[in-house]
Formats: C-alpha cells, sequence, structure tokens
C-alpha cells in the first residue's frame, strides 16, 4: 500500500513538474519573441505619429516582459515547492489549494480566500496612499491660495 502511494505521489510530482516547466519555456520563448520585436534604434524617419504608435507598442511589449518575468518568478517558486513538498499547500494558511486553481494557475501560493484577502489590503494601501496624496495636495492649494490673499 505505501508503495503504492510512493508511485502515485512520484507521477504527481513528475507531472505537477512537467506542467509547471512546459509553462515557463512558453514564458521564455514569448520573452525571446518580445525582446527580438523592440528595436534596439530607430534608424527610419518618422513622423509624430508613427513615433507615437511605436513608443506606445513598445511601452506594451515592455509592460507585457515585465509582467512575465515576474510569473517567471513564481514558476520557479512553485518548483521549489514543489521540491520542498509544501506545493499545493497555501502559503498563509496551509490549507490544500483546490485542483481546479492549481489547475487554472499551477503556480499559485495562496488559497483563494488569502489571495482575495492579500490583494483587499493591497488594494486598501493603495487608496491610502492615494488619499495622503491628495490631502497634501489639497493642504498645498489651501496655503497657495491663502500666501495670494
Amino acid at each position: 500500500m505505501a508503495r503504492k502511494t510512493e508511485i502515485v505521489e512520484r507521477e504527481r510530482y513528475l507531472l505537477l513538474k512537467g506542467i509547471l516547466e512546459d509553462r515557463r519555456r512558453e514564458i521564455h520563448e514569448k520573452l525571446r519573441s518580445l525582446r527580438e520585436r523592440i528595436p534596439m534604434e530607430a534608424h527610419d524617419v518618422r513622423d509624430a505619429e508613427e513615433q507615437s504608435v511605436d513608443d506606445f507598442v513598445q511601452e506594451v511589449d515592455l509592460a507585457l516582459m515585465q509582467m512575465k518575468s515576474e510569473t517567471l518568478k513564481k514558476i520557479d517558486q512553485a518548483l521549489l515547492r514543489l521540491d520542498e513538498g509544501t506545493y499545493g499547500r497555501c502559503q498563509e494558511c496551509d490549507l490544500e489549494i483546490p485542483a481546479p486553481r492549481l489547475r487554472a494557475l499551477p503556480f499559485a501560493a495562496l488559497c483563494r480566500d488569502c489571495q482575495e484577502e492579500t490583494e483587499s489590503l493591497v488594494r486598501a494601501e493603495r487608496e491610502a496612499k492615494a488619499f495622503e496624496r491628495l490631502q497634501r495636495e489639497l493642504v498645498n492649494v489651501t496655503l497657495r491660495a491663502g500666501a495670494r490673499d
């Protein structure tokens, strides 16, 4: 019985590792393709509109490269968790991450509830910082208006 469990666990490990490595390979290929598309130097003389479109496309490509690089880090971390035997367990609550979530996001480190809580905290922090900036601006406008009077 223990031998059969070991075989099943080994097969699961190999399957998961294959999925993660395939995803990693896809991202590396996409990054290579993006790098090749980004022009190193502009050789053609362009009007402002063409340059603006090219700049926009380049910014989108750079943003995609950033996102793909972040996903690669998550995949590498998932591979480490797989080797450590902690893959598939939430890093916050230590509950098992449901299989459908892992199929959708094979590098998921958090269960859905913990992920939502983390995202809510990040959103709240972002909103608090925006509110602080708004308050500072309001104070500055008020001070400038008072100085003119």
